[in-house]
């Protein structure tokens, strides 16, 4: 089993190029899988973490209703947001500047071969990063990602998640709040969960910015420990 994970931080990047970039890696991993099983072989399956900035873009899920965006496509260009029908789970979201977005495409079968586990894994990931900050937080029965204020009126979203999985494969992932313009989550019902908001770090603290390098930091360190892997730049 191999738990080296290739890591590799794509700065700001536009949403379709990084999914097609996603989907390549993706492919790869699935390929040579078949192959190994077609061919009676052992060849090692890489794993790959890719961290990214994305340009203002709203995403739908497979299972999503697209009525959950609040926008027309002229308002949407006037945002100079753009929007994408998607082939993860989940509903609706919003990516962009001063949001911390994570897609671990790992071979499950090198670590473990349950889906539940593996999106508890990330927000655990998450959560453990957030304590960091003196930020309390949990999960939502019910509503997968990260949420503050849980059975509280003031419950509050912080981090959302969707993934894709296909022979034990992954995309997809989650996006962190930490220094987003809020303002674009009113174009949607995230997630599409009526009533509940959504928050960034830097509000959460009282800060202008937070040190997104730092964090990130954090997470790989939690990420590393919560599935006993090593990350690898490449």
């Amino acid at each position: 089993m191999n738990k080296t994970i290739q890591l590799q931080d794509l700065g700001n990047k536009d949403y379709k190029e990084t999914w097609e970039y996603q989907e390549d890696l993706f492919t790869g991993i699935v390929d040579l899988k078949i192959r190994n099983r077609r061919e009676e072989l052992e060849l090692e399956t890489p794993n790959y973490f890719l961290f990214v900035e994305h340009p203002p873009v709203y995403t739908l899920g497979k299972s999503g209703d697209v009525d959950n965006l609040l926008l027309s496509e002229k308002q949407l260009e006037a945002k100079g947001a753009t929007f994408y029908k998607i082939n993860r789970g989940g509903d609706i979201t919003y990516h962009g500047p001063g949001q911390i977005v994570g897609y671990p495409i790992l071979d499950l079968e090198n670590f473990f071969t349950d889906i539940h586990k593996y999106l508890r894994f990330l927000e655990e990931a998450i959560i453990l990063t957030l304590q960091e900050y003196g930020i309390e937080c949990g999960r939502s029965e019910g509503e997968t990602g990260v949420w503050l204020g849980v059975g509280t009126p003031f419950a509050r979203k912080i981090c959302a998640m969707g993934v894709r999985a296909s022979r034990w494969v992954t995309m997809h992932g989650f996006a962190l709040n930490v220094n987003v313009d809020l303002g674009y989550f009113d174009n949607i019902i995230p997630c599409g969960i009526r009533g509940k908001a959504v928050t960034s770090l830097n509000v959460e603290l009282g800060v202008e910015k937070v040190d997104e390098a730092e964090v990130k930091a954090k997470i790989l360190k939690h990420f590393a420990n919560l599935f006993e892997a090593t990350f690898e730049k490449s």
